[in-house]
């Protein structure tokens, strides 16, 4: 067996694991000269009119996900904070959602709180333990997950896919000795993330897994939870183009942000077929293929997210002319952003607790 890197040193010399301020840090002096230029602060918030902040994190992913045609997207309820577990029982079976399902939080991001939930006893646990407003989802069992960026400016007739990244999920196999917390232990990336897998796993810890045994650690596509993000930009084409311009269509007045999906196989989905849309971002969004350290370097990272900024403003700046879409107001901006703040402190509170 190859010598395992220690963690801090793994860290250290990969990227994708530095904090998210050393990727927008030095970015900052490109939005000051921007806000000077525009004489505004929110400029870029005219992305997406038809979604709260154009998608900056504090908007509903339950109303975000209802801009898209149903038979893109998996069947979802909404479950507002004080719910009754028998209402929300109800709601399940009237949308015709059966176990095992998705629950996240209906304002998240990073992963938070985002659970693969299999039986009513977990989800009251669940509830029990996190009342907040959440969304619940049907479980989408296809194979395959990816992140898809999306630009459109307004007035064009077309818009372009400048990011693909696929996710590789994270799995440990067993070779007959060593019980499942040593092989997350000693496996090179699950043991960053351990104290996660170990909570997710803790009734299986101990048992010895089979010679060969492949365990998959987690079904949440998520990178704060151990998926390894790849650059799949050699996959642009116009095929995929097509179809991505096509479900764009279907959404309206959004011009900016990643679709993230599951889907049967790469074939199926260049010609729009077999995929559920599990997620709609906004401007907070990322081209995550950033996150891919094998194929691309910190400074290269930068630049790509200076790229998509650039595009940010344009779109934003065109609606403005264009569609007569407002900058918001600065003030009630702000006291909503200290409101997340608040929210967001509450949400990684409850993480941890899990």
């Amino acid at each position: 067996m190859p010598l395992k890197q220690p963690v801090f040193l793994t860290k250290l010399l990969h990227s994708e694991h530095w904090p998210a301020y050393l990727y927008y840090f030095p970015l900052i002096p490109y939005y000051i000269f921007s806000a000077l230029q525009l004489r505004n602060l929110t400029f870029y918030l005219a992305a997406n009119p038809s979604i709260k902040y154009s998608g900056n994190g504090s908007e509903s992913k339950y109303k975000t996900l209802q801009l898209i045609p149903k038979k893109h997207i998996p069947k979802t309820i909404l479950v507002l904070k004080d719910s009754a577990f028998s209402e929300i029982i109800n709601k399940l079976e009237q949308a015709g959602i059966t176990f095992p399902i998705i629950a996240k939080p209906d304002i998240g991001f990073r992963g938070l709180l985002v659970r693969k939930i299999h039986n009513k006893q977990k989800l009251q646990e669940f509830l029990k333990k996190n009342n907040i407003n959440l969304i619940l989802q049907e479980y989408i069992d296809y194979p395959n997950e990816c992140g898809i960026f999306f630009v459109k400016i307004p007035g064009e007739p077309t818009g372009k896919i400048t990011s693909i990244t696929l996710k590789k999920f994270i799995s440990v196999t067993g070779n007959g000795t060593d019980n499942l917390k040593d092989l997350i232990l000693n496996h090179q990336r699950a043991c960053i993330y351990k104290k996660i897998f170990f909570k997710l796993h803790t009734d299986n810890l101990n048992k010895i897994i089979k010679k060969g045994q492949i365990i998959k650690l987690t079904d949440i596509g998520n990178h704060s939870k151990g998926t390894t993000f790849i650059n799949g930009n050699h996959l642009i084409e116009d095929k995929l183009t097509r179809t991505f311009n096509a479900i764009a269509k279907e959404i309206p007045q959004w011009h900016y942000g990643r679709i993230d999906l599951k889907y049967h196989s790469w074939e199926a989905l260049q010609d729009g077929k077999d995929f559920k849309i599990i997620e709609l971002n906004g401007i907070i969004a990322e081209p995550t293929h950033i996150y891919d350290t094998k194929k691309g370097s910190y400074f290269a990272s930068l630049k790509s997210i200076l790229t998509h900024w650039r595009w940010l403003k344009k779109i934003a700046v065109k609606n403005h002319k264009i569609n007569k879409t407002n900058y918001p107001k600065t003030k009630p901006y702000i006291a909503d952003m200290l409101a997340l703040r608040k929210y967001s402190k509450n949400l990684v509170r409850l993480h941890h607790n899990e």
